[in-house]
């Protein structure tokens, strides 16, 4: 490895754009190619929610390392909107995980409380609280507009000396001694290092190399919810799913009068080519999202269904990303790839595990994210 290896990030999502920048405040030469445009995959069609309400120490521990980069963009400029982010509970159970949350999240530096089913109609007036428990509650937590967010970033690494080179497909890849050729829909390219952050599109990047990169790419939608006025307080943003549990509703606040939502939970028949899905939202997911809704939220101000749209979560088997390289004898060739539904809010500290591995050969910098790396174990079919 050279003193200031040549990296080639593919993909400008906020995967590739958190690696790339973790990457040049390190001193390392960056170039990041994008087949199409900034955010113009899954990260562009994400609802933009960041969020700690989980109930695994793990889990929680990548986001504290994203949070604290999120913390650090925000005084620069990034807006994030803190509307706060509940996590609904329907058994004692899920209430005692949450309470285990309550404590790590505390011990981490992070706010978050619980609430009981009748203290749920303080934070969401119009919540029917039937057939729950209660909820884990993290007032700091919100959304952010993710192609603000790889713009932000993509400034930084700019001014920082990296290079963003979009609609630059990769056709083509041949090793050759100390690093790689990369050919490109503009040319041949030179470079040391090449990471994976094509998303949806990283098993066909992988394949240009000769590997296998088991990612199922999930097609799940959104649909704006308008309100015939403002509520008289910000919805948070309010999640049905523990650990798998639960109708995977979520839906939050957009602006006054406006509201997003989406069902989490999907049953794919077969996975999605990102290069060919139904991007809009189809009408009978649109009736199950106004059923759910209506048990969930019965009296919102005379809400009605907007534009919907649909993205991919790149989900791998174990529902963890892959970060680090697929095959230990080629360690110049990372994969950050596969966060799925999280890919926003885990993009930061996935940016900061693959520099590592870059740079220093292991994730030296979070503890217990070698577990991340695409091994044999964890890269197999399935989702």
């Amino acid at each position: 490895m050279t003193a200031s290896p040549h990296v080639v990030v593919i993909g400008a999502g906020t995967l590739g754009m958190c690696t790339a920048l973790n990457l040049v405040e390190q001193g390392a030469r960056v170039t990041v190619l994008e087949a199409q445009s900034i955010a113009s995959g899954s990260s562009g069609r994400s609802v933009g929610v960041v969020g700690s309400q989980l109930t695994d120490p793990f889990e929680i521990m990548l986001r504290v390392h994203s949070l604290r980069r999120f913390r650090q963009w925000e005084a620069e400029g990034l807006r994030f909107n803190h509307i706060g982010y509940l996590r609904l509970a329907r058994t004692q159970a899920q209430m005692a995980l949450f309470a285990r949350s309550v404590e790590i999240q505390s011990e981490a530096g992070l706010r978050s409380r619980l609430v009981r089913a009748n203290e749920l109609r303080d934070l969401v007036p119009h919540i029917n609280p039937d057939g729950l428990e209660g909820g884990l509650f993290g007032p700091d937590n919100g959304f952010l507009d993710p192609h603000e967010m790889c713009n932000f970033l993509a400034g930084i690494v700019r001014a920082k000396g990296g290079e963003i080179r979009q609609y630059r497909k990769l056709l083509g890849v041949e090793r050759r001694s100390g690093g790689y050729t990369l050919e490109t829909s503009h040319g041949p390219m030179d470079c040391d290092v090449v990471i994976n952050a094509g998303g949806a599109w990283a098993p066909q990047v992988a394949a240009l190399f000769g590997q296998r990169l088991h990612i199922w790419p999930e097609r799940h939608e959104a649909v704006v919810i308008h309100l015939d006025e403002p509520l008289g307080y910000t919805m948070p943003m309010v999640m049905d799913l523990v650990d798998g549990e639960g109708s995977g509703l979520n839906f939050r606040h957009e602006k006054p009068g406006e509201l997003i939502a989406e069902i989490h939970k999907v049953k794919s028949i077969a996975p999605e080519d990102p290069d060919n899905y139904n991007d809009q939202c189809e009408e009978q997911s649109k009736v199950d999202l106004a059923e759910l809704l209506l048990e969930r939220v019965p009296d919102l101000p005379g809400a009605r269904l907007g534009r919907g749209w649909a993205g991919l979560y790149p989900v791998t088997a174990d529902h963890r990303p892959f970060v680090g390289p697929i095959d230990a004898s080629e360690p110049t060739l990372i994969t950050a790839a596969g966060a799925g539904g999280y890919g926003i809010q885990l993009a930061p500290v996935i940016g900061q595990i693959a520099a590592d591995w870059v740079l220093h050969g292991a994730p030296v910098s979070v503890p217990g994210s070698q577990s991340l790396a695409p091994s044999a174990e964890r890269n197999i079919p399935g989702h």
